[in-house]
């Protein structure tokens, strides 16, 4: 059996959360349980809205050139079971409110992520 995989990202990068999002696709899609937890500005990717991360391109340009878009992969990556929290702390910092998260989308501290993580190794992206 796969160890599970343990994702986190610290900032508001479009293309490093576009990438966390393929990540996790691929693992889910192995069969490979997958926790993401979004720390700091990156909780913008886990909004309805993620056009307020750096450097974000939109969808429908990503499709134009046969890549997956961000919208899809978040939604592939909810669909396929992933645990996805987003940080209290990064909420405020963002000025974000719960209620502006995607369905399915639990606010955690760090301290809750690590001890999902246990002794597994965890992937900073």
């Amino acid at each position: 059996m796969s160890r599970p995989l343990f994702l986190t990202l610290a900032d508001d990068s479009w293309q490093r959360a576009h990438y966390a999002m393929v990540v996790a696709a691929g693992a889910l899609s192995l069969g490979r349980d997958v926790t993401i937890f979004a720390g700091g500005r990156s909780v913008l990717a886990l909004t309805l809205d993620w056009s307020g991360l750096q450097g974000f391109i939109t969808d429908n340009v990503l499709e134009t050139r046969g890549i997956a878009g961000f919208g899809e992969l978040r939604a592939a990556v909810l669909d396929f079971g992933a645990t996805v929290m987003a940080c209290e702390t990064g909420l405020t910092m963002a000025g974000l409110v719960p209620e502006e998260l995607l369905e399915g989308v639990m606010v955690k501290g760090i301290v809750s992520f690590l001890e999902l993580a246990g002794d597994n190794p965890l992937l900073a992206l």
